[in-house]
């Protein structure tokens, strides 16, 4: 369930063990002047959320009102329960990996857990994460060319610009980059290294047109169904390492903690 009241706003201030930058900003892609700045925390929430029957799996901020995009300056933050979080991770979420490889400039909060979570991020990599790539890719491609939900996008003064939306193309093109890296070396490199960094930047600058994005794309894509089959990792990623260690930091995290007053 997503939360924005005091309440989970609360659980998310008090019990973060790591908050990062993502989005844009991160991969060294943004382009000034039209990006908002996207971050993701994770938080271990207390007992009464996780063994009572109010559930918490993420807090949400926007500092524009819902329904309203957002723009310069403006922040977007999703604090993930540490549970819904690593789910998500050992299913190779691409945008919920990013916080185990993030650099240290890009950190605003981290505990012992948000460490022990970046030490282990090899335990996440697995030839299923490049496939959950695959499957953003080819989203952002459907939706690029008009294929999912219509012609309809949120940035029509990119497509009445450029043409098509340049956002939608470089984040297809991303994707291939990162997955093929991520199964090439089992890291994500941030921000991204050269030339990437400058031709998705000049992408979203209208310097290259939608077929040579959708090429990049293809050329990327033909790459990581490959590895998803030959990469030298795991199938899948450990989760019987998580399980363990998801007991062992929520009850380190809940030792000698009295019960909250709502549910005395």
């Amino acid at each position: 369930m997503k939360h924005s009241a005091p309440e989970f706003a609360a659980v998310a201030e008090r019990h973060t063990v790591l908050r990062c930058q993502v989005g844009s900003g991160v991969h060294g892609i943004a382009v000034p002047g039209q990006d908002d700045r996207d971050e993701m925390g994770v938080c271990v929430e207390p007992p009464e959320y996780v063994i009572g029957l109010r559930p918490f799996e993420q807090y949400i901020f926007r500092t524009q009102p819902e329904g309203v995009r957002s723009g310069p300056g403006d922040l977007d933050l999703t604090v993930y329960s540490l549970r819904k979080w690593t789910r998500l991770a050992l299913d190779g979420n691409p945008t919920v990996l990013l916080p185990l490889f993030v650099p240290d400039s890009e950190i605003v909060r981290i505990d012992g857990p948000g460490r022990e979570l970046r030490a282990n991020a090899h335990r996440f990599v697995s030839r299923t994460a490049g496939r959950r790539f695959l499957g953003y890719l080819r989203a952002q491609r459907d939706r690029m060319l008009g294929r999912r939900g219509g012609r309809h996008t949120n940035r029509p003064e990119l497509v009445e610009t450029y043409g098509f939306d340049v956002k939608f193309a470089a984040h297809m093109v991303r994707l291939g980059v990162q997955g093929v890296e991520l199964l090439e070396t089992g890291r994500i490199t941030l921000p991204m290294p050269q030339p990437w960094r400058t031709w998705l930047r000049g992408l979203r600058q209208g310097r290259h047109s939608r077929q040579e994005a959708l090429e990049a794309a293809e050329e990327h894509e033909r790459r990581l169904v490959d590895l998803v089959e030959r990469a030298d990792l795991p199938e899948a990623a450990d989760r019987a390492w998580a399980d363990a260690w998801l007991v062992d930091v929520y009850r380190e995290a809940w030792r000698g903690r009295a019960p909250s007053a709502a549910v005395r």
